[in-house]
């Protein structure tokens, strides 16, 4: 284990001679295990941060002592953070555990800065990385979310993502090194828990090198990216012109994966549709044309590509009655079928069943407020608009035109997200069908 630890960071050039290093520690076996094996390093200096998210009371300061006793146990330096994560997620409209990201992030960014780190070493390990895979898959990503976690992204630096749970706690043991448990991760309440807990166990059921072989594809796709991205960047560096102006026969000449890595080098969030609209655009006859785009807009004008801030398109708040209501700021239209019984429900993100008697008052359509709330069927859980859209990662231009279905009772679905469970029927049910669809996605040819 100790000889893959050191391989990876010979590998990815974690710790060169001389280098400072944090290495955050939670007091859990990953993270010790972790500042045992940085210690280990000749001509290195390690230093210890521990973040306290004030969420477990009596145990979060259980935590916070332990690794400051193991820390002078050792001779490390050690520093300690603290916030009210509760407080922070609820002023800010954030899920705990973003919030709780947010805040020990910055913190050690901070740390680094005022002990002169050059690196900050995080535990993450095999099987976070094969979490994170699946998750990504389940959200849906492209090669950078089939990477996982990356090996190193600016000066974090991860050099046990290729070691497992397993081989970190034997190593504890070999070396009679303690550890805390954090009971919160017992806890289904949250997706990366019940992946571990639930579909991780069915996966290495079928192969106990499950883990081994998604991390190994997560290597690999991460290459890939890395790669990929260097050869838009080298693009960029050769043909982009003044304010990023782009020549449409050179662009068109890229492979597309590189191609699709260049437009989002340009500023943009964008997902496989948006891209291939502007090849659609680019391969056109016309001289010139223009794309709207989350974030932003991409214009053609004789033989040169400029991206621009998009012109704003927020919806404005309307009542949707029976039959088909128009939305022709956003370009689409809304049909609201009467109630009927319904043995089959086909639930989609633009096409909604809800149960008759549970709309109170009138159903209206407005942007999206992200203080609302809803509660999505089989999620466990109420989020904020606003953290769903975040973790969507939809630029704020696009929530802005993201139809949001009302009722006196608050949100009754999402367009692209889904229903809330308090309203979704069932079969056989006496049920409304809302489809929200595009009618002129504009190409600007």
């Amino acid at each position: 284990m100790e000889a893959r630890f050191d391989e990876t960071l010979r590998r990815y050039d974690m710790l060169p001679a001389g280098t400072r290093v944090l290495c955050a520690c939670s007091g859990g076996a990953d993270s010790m295990a972790l500042l045992h094996l940085l210690r280990g390093r000749a001509g290195v200096t390690v230093l210890c941060a521990h973040f306290n998210h004030r969420l477990r009371g009596a145990e979060s300061d259980r935590d916070e002592a332990f690794v400051r006793n193991a820390c002078d146990e050792l001779g490390i330096a050690f520093f300690v953070g603290a916030a009210d994560v509760s407080a922070y997620a609820a002023a800010h409209h954030m899920g705990l555990e973003e919030a709780a990201r947010t805040l020990r992030y910055a913190f050690l960014e901070r740390t680094a800065d005022a002990q002169g780190c050059e690196k900050i070493a995080t535990a993450h390990h095999a099987e976070d990385n094969a979490e994170t895979v699946l998750w990504n898959l389940v959200r849906g990503c492209g090669g950078r979310g089939l990477g996982g976690i990356a090996p190193v992204r600016g000066r974090f630096i991860r050099p046990m993502l290729r070691l497992t749970r397993p081989e970190i706690e034997e190593y504890l043991s070999r070396r009679g090194i303690p550890w805390v448990t954090d009971s919160s991760n017992a806890l289904d309440d949250n997706p990366r828990n019940r992946i571990r807990h639930h579909v991780l166990p069915l996966l290495q059921a079928e192969n106990s090198a499950a883990v081994a072989h998604i991390c190994a594809a997560a290597e690999l796709a991460w290459a890939d990216d890395a790669y990929l991205s260097a050869e838009a960047e080298r693009f960029m560096v050769d043909f982009a012109r003044g304010g990023g102006a782009l020549p449409v026969d050179a662009f068109l000449a890229l492979p597309e994966p590189v191609g699709a890595r260049v437009l989002r080098s340009l500023g943009l969030s964008l997902q496989r549709r948006h891209v291939e609209a502007v090849y659609a655009l680019c391969r056109s006859g016309a001289a010139h044309g223009a794309v709207d785009l989350p974030g932003g807009r991409i214009r053609k004008e004789y033989g040169v590509l400029t991206a621009a801030e998009a012109p704003e398109r927020a919806l404005a708040r309307r009542e949707v009655p029976f039959g088909t209501t128009p939305l022709p700021e956003l370009g689409m239209e809304i049909l609201r079928e009467t109630p009927r019984k319904t043995d089959e429900i086909h639930n989609s993100f633009n096409t909604f069943f809800f149960k008759s008697d549970s709309i109170r008052g009138m159903m209206f359509v407005a942007r999206a407020n992200g203080g609302d709330t809803i509660r999505l069927p089989g999620r466990g859980c109420t989020k904020t608009l606003k953290k769903l859209f975040q973790e969507a990662k939809l630029p704020p231009a696009q929530r802005a035109c993201t139809p949001v279905l009302y009722d006196d009772d608050g949100v009754l679905a999402v367009w692209g997200f889904g229903v809330a469970e308090r309203c979704a029927a069932a079969p056989g049910e006496i049920a409304q069908r809302v489809v929200i669809k595009e009618t002129d996605r504009e190409t600007g040819l």
